[in-house]
């Protein structure tokens, strides 16, 4: 097994890539209880990579019922060092049409799930850094490559989460809207703020499937985003396929060291419980 891995997390067809082989199913048991699905490991272009369904095969979890816990816990577990997100999302503003993609660089959070999107508690305080939400290395081959697939690629916008799985009423869309931010999903804050405590670089691509509805003409419709789905996955391939070689095959960016200087609790005073829960990214703190 390769030390270091590439992580995707998506939807379910999205792991129908050409090129993705040795595929196997792995199931992981962590101690925070049961990831979205197993996680199908493989190789995409000579690298050692890890998908994981969202939401499950079939689409069965709720935005609210992921347990980010749980899926980047097991991510870390199978060596994953960088994660790829994918994820469907609403249009705030004009200039991002269905199916453009936006390159986020920043989070504002509408949910009301804090302490389900951090490892920490339980006798360990730490705060890690999250000015920077995002891996700008990371970020920036992601970028790059949707670019050079062709696609329509935006660089940076903040993505607002909410919970769900309602979408927004036409005020909180219209507040969202004037506001100035950019996308609007359900899935990505509690993805982003785990994979930063775990030592993960993560980054989001972010695809438009609808203008969600601040704008008068336009009426999110489930139809209208299963339809562009299909069209979003297609180019998410490609871009996915042409990053991986980019990634270095040593994780050596800041991400990667996020909780160097993050804890408050004197290690003596550590508990082993929680220790044990957390080895496979604060071992080497200990």
């Amino acid at each position: 097994m390769s030390k270091h891995r590439i992580g995707i997390i998506g939807g379910t067809g999205l792991y129908h890539i050409e090129g993705f082989t040795q595929q196997k199913w792995v199931k992981v048991k962590t101690p925070f209880g049961a990831p979205s699905d197993d996680y199908l490991t493989g190789k995409i272009a000579g690298r050692d990579v890890v998908f994981l369904p969202r939401h499950g095969r079939g689409h069965k979890l709720l935005p609210s019922e992921l347990n980010h816990r749980a899926n980047i816990w097991g991510m870390k577990k199978l060596g994953v060092q960088w994660i790829i997100s994918v994820s469907a999302v609403g249009s705030l503003q004009e200039k991002y049409k269905p199916c453009d993609i936006v390159v986020i660089n920043q989070f504002f959070d509408r949910t009301k799930q804090s302490a389900n999107h951090t490892f920490f508690g339980r006798g360990i305080v730490a705060h890690v850094s999250f000015a920077q939400p995002v891996c700008e290395e990371l970020r920036q081959l992601i970028l790059k490559s949707a670019k050079a697939t062709g696609a329509t690629a935006h660089d940076g916008g903040t993505y607002v989460c909410m919970e769900g799985p309602a979408f927004s009423t036409r005020a909180e869309s219209l507040t969202n809207h004037r506001a100035g931010y950019d996308v609007i999903g359900m899935t990505n804050l509690g993805e982003a703020k785990c994979a930063r405590e775990a030592e993960i670089a993560y980054a989001t691509m972010a695809m438009a499937t609808d203008y969600d509805c601040w704008k008068e003409d336009e009426h999110v419709t489930l139809e209208v985003i299963l339809a562009n789905l299909h069209r979003n996955a297609d180019a998410a391939k490609k871009v996915v396929v042409a990053v991986i070689p980019q990634i270095p095959a040593e994780p050596n960016w800041k991400c990667h060291a996020a909780l160097k200087n993050s804890f408050l609790t004197d290690r003596k005073v550590w508990p082993k419980k929680t220790i044990a829960s957390l080895k496979p990214f604060l071992g080497k703190y200990v």
